[in-house]
């Protein structure tokens, strides 16, 4: 009698102790940890971080390692932009899910287009808005033509290069088409191995013909549903708590920031004032990807 007296007492004990745990810790709650992916793929300056795996390894490691985790969502909202730094993040994820044995669910909010649409597909499921942008599966790159500009300002342009085609596309020199078919050539080669890695992660999930898919179009949130983009439409919040129900907890795992990340990256007052000198010299740049992000976005009237 007294040992189960004991042992109650123990068990009390270990109850009132749960309770003083972060909710997230305890035995038997649900969690799903969310990772917002938003962004330009890629597109980095001095000043001007874009999504990269280098960025978002340790956030997504984090992720996956949350106890008592049921599974992995991802809050992606993006326009694309590098397509080899979106196939590394959607392997990277992919890699966690397998090792962890956890479900991944994508929600797209504005938009999942070109690469962000690569990394929504590393989701077992992904779910939109209504009004979301889905699809632009394709490939595409852009320069300018200055040759008359500079003819008419009285600029000659003196280049020196060890190579054929080392000059290739240079947009102060009239364009020559064996150039532009070899950028063609390549452009095919990334889509073909883009429409591949859709048609695996959505398989027969996918109803519209190859012709309509990867043409590069993209659709709002039901029509990307009907075609096979998405699963369903649905926002996080009412989506997790119907499938785990009302006291699921969603803790959003994001990078270091604050204090934490100050002291780890804290400087001399010499190398601030250094930092300060390579910001300004970066800024004919950041402007430059400040006018390449808007770019990017306005695409999809974002």
């Amino acid at each position: 009698m007294t040992e189960q007296l004991n042992d109650r007492g123990w068990q009390s004990l270990i109850d009132r102790g749960m309770e003083w745990l972060p909710a997230r810790l305890r035995r038997g709650v649900t969690v799903v940890p969310v990772v917002r992916l938003s962004g330009v793929i890629g597109a980095v300056t001095p000043l001007r971080p874009g999504m990269t795996l280098a960025g978002l390894a340790r956030t997504l490691e984090r992720a996956f390692a949350v106890s008592n985790a049921k599974a992995v969502a991802l809050l992606v909202n993006s326009p694309g932009g590098s397509p080899v730094q979106s196939h590394q993040i959607f392997v990277r994820i992919r890699q966690l899910a397998s090792e962890k044995k956890l479900p991944v669910l994508a929600f797209v909010e504005d938009v999942a287009a070109s690469g962000g649409y690569m990394i929504a597909c590393a989701a077992d499921e992904i779910f939109c808005d209504p009004s979301s942008i889905l699809g632009s599966i394709g490939v595409v790159g852009g320069s300018f033509g200055l040759t008359e500009l500079i003819r008419k300002i009285g600029v000659e342009r003196r280049l020196y290069t060890a190579g054929e085609h080392k000059a290739m596309l240079d947009p102060f020199l009239p364009e020559n088409p064996e150039d532009v078919e070899r950028l063609k050539a390549i452009q095919r080669e990334i889509h073909a191995l883009f429409i591949a890695l859709v048609k695996s992660s959505r398989g027969a999930r996918l109803k519209g013909a190859d012709e309509t898919l990867f043409t590069g179009e993209y659709w709002a949130g039901e029509r990307a549903v009907s075609l096979g983009l998405a699963d369903g439409v649905g926002d996080l919040r009412s989506t997790l708590r119907a499938r785990y129900g009302e006291k699921v907890l969603t803790p959003l795992i994001a990078p270091a920031s604050g204090l934490l990340a100050g002291l780890m990256g804290r400087r001399s007052p010499a190398a601030s004032s250094l930092g300060a000198l390579d910001a300004a010299a970066a800024l004919p740049d950041e402007l430059i990807s400040a006018l390449e992000t808007r770019a990017i976005w306005a695409r999809f009237g974002f």
